[in-house]
């Protein structure tokens, strides 16, 4: 019998991989506990400038407002991405399907430059016809937000839609169940892993864009990578990386819980 070699060429690589993904992170995690003002030389370890994070109230305001726009604009990306695969993928006969498909494409391959430019000139215009929005901010910057995250969630749903037994739908509407009953007894409960993922994937680009946000948001919206940008051009506070590390243990214990909560339930639809 034939072993296989113990490092093969296949494992080298993953693990090279996996050391140039993770490895800089696991960095900026160590000198998020530097005592020194520099944040390239080591000089002790400290906590002291997570206590002076959460004393910085332009950063946390910041992290709250990207939060909530976030929350609002995975939310809303998830309704409107889930209509359009729901119509790319059962409406095949629908006339302009082929458009359609085009335009939510789009912003997948679209430069974010050009994408905030087009929807800076919107609002503009906007507030010049109908006068809103009077004011940039928020709500411009989640609107903005949804635009390009739907297009995301719809690749994301439209791929699950496509492997759903249909026989199962058609056999719930034959019992008597209507389509919209068919829809969230059979159907919905297929795809929510693939909507959970929609909504983690919209969260996290909504809270991680930078470039569309610098045109839409005014002066009294400030997003958390528009102060780390301002903040990093001055230079490079250790207070920044003790928020990347707050934000990386966080973003993983929620990637964690929702990959066990659909493993649970991906475990109890095998058992039934």
């Amino acid at each position: 019998m034939v072993k296989s070699p113990r490092f093969s060429f296949s494992k080298v690589m993953l693990v090279l991989g996996l050391l140039f993904l993770y490895l800089p992170m696991v960095v900026l995690i160590v000198y998020s506990f530097n005592a020194s003002r520099l944040v390239s030389v080591w000089a002790g370890f400290s906590t002291h400038w997570y206590g002076e994070l959460f004393r910085d109230q332009q950063i946390l305001s910041a992290v709250w407002m990207s939060l909530k726009i976030a929350f609002y604009s995975a939310s809303m990306a998830v309704c409107l991405g889930t209509l359009c695969a729901f119509v790319m993928t059962r409406f095949k006969r629908l006339r302009g399907r082929t458009l359609l498909s085009s335009m939510i494409s789009a912003p997948l391959v679209m430069p974010e430059v050009i994408t905030g430019l087009s929807l800076l000139l919107l609002f503009v215009q906007m507030a010049q016809t109908i006068g809103w929005p009077a004011d940039r901010g928020m709500a411009t910057i989640w609107i903005a937000h949804t635009t390009f995250c739907s297009a995301y969630v719809a690749v994301v749903v439209s791929a699950r839609l496509r492997e759903v037994d249909r026989t199962v739908e058609e056999a719930a509407m034959d019992l008597g169940c209507t389509p919209l009953k068919t829809f969230f007894v059979i159907t919905l409960p297929v795809i929510a892993p693939a909507l959970v993922s929609g909504w983690l994937l919209a969260f996290t680009l909504s809270l991680d864009d930078l470039v569309i946000a610098s045109f839409v948001s005014g002066p009294g919206a400030t997003t958390l990578p528009m102060v780390v940008f301002s903040s990093v051009r001055l230079g490079v506070s250790p207070k920044i990386n003790a928020l990347a590390t707050l934000i990386i243990l966080t973003v993983s214990l929620i990637a964690f819980i929702a990959w066990y909560l659909m493993r649970r339930g991906e475990e109890k639809r095998k058992r039934s």
